[in-house]
């Protein structure tokens, strides 16, 4: 229902997916959520994927899940995180994707809405551990479009998989395109 309220308003806003989405037979894959400069990321994000068809879990910092909003967030896919203890997180979602049959997980690699030096690397660790793909995601508020890439296999290279993914994202604008800094797209 509330995916259904978010794909209404996506619409309604003048936005459009672009392409097919993730592929049907990707049934394992890490999604980079990019860019990510505004609180409205989400009601978009979540518009787009409903009109994609995709059945996604993603990850969100545990203060968003609490009383009211905390049932927006669990039924839409969200897993809480623990930002500011170490909690193994990369080891902890490689064992996750072993373990399920399915698991799209979309990660928002800058981890705020501000501009960062330096994207966080562990959905590139968590991919190469895994043995899954890569697939970006993007909204791109210049043309009010949403979409993916093809899905991708990192290669371990992280300067040939930066400048891959840092290409993609170059001309993809966020709301606030001051904050978005296709550069911090940075491996290792």
């Amino acid at each position: 229902m509330i995916l259904n309220i978010f794909a209404w308003f996506f619409r309604f806003k003048g936005w459009k997916i672009e392409g097919t989405g993730i592929p049907p037979h990707i049934k394992k894959c890490v999604v980079i959520a990019m860019p990510h400069t505004s609180n409205w990321d989400f009601v978009y994000a979540m518009g787009a994927i409903r009109l994609f068809g995709i059945r996604l879990n993603y990850l969100a910092k545990k203060e968003l899940f609490r009383w009211p909003i905390k049932s927006i967030f669990t039924r839409t896919g969200g897993i809480p995180v623990e930002r500011q203890k170490n909690t193994r997180m990369v080891e902890t979602i490689t064992r996750k994707f072993s373990e399920e049959d399915k698991l799209i997980l979309a990660i928002s690699v800058e981890g705020t809405r501000k501009r960062v030096g330096k994207i966080k690397t562990g959905f590139y660790h968590v991919a190469i551990s895994a043995g899954v793909p890569l697939c970006m995601a993007y909204l791109d508020y210049r043309k009010k479009v949403a979409g993916f890439s093809e899905p991708f296999y990192p290669t371990g290279n992280a300067e040939t998989d930066a400048k891959i993914i840092r290409e993609f994202y170059r001309d993809k604008a966020g709301k606030f395109p001051g904050n978005f800094n296709p550069d911090a797209i940075i491996l290792d």
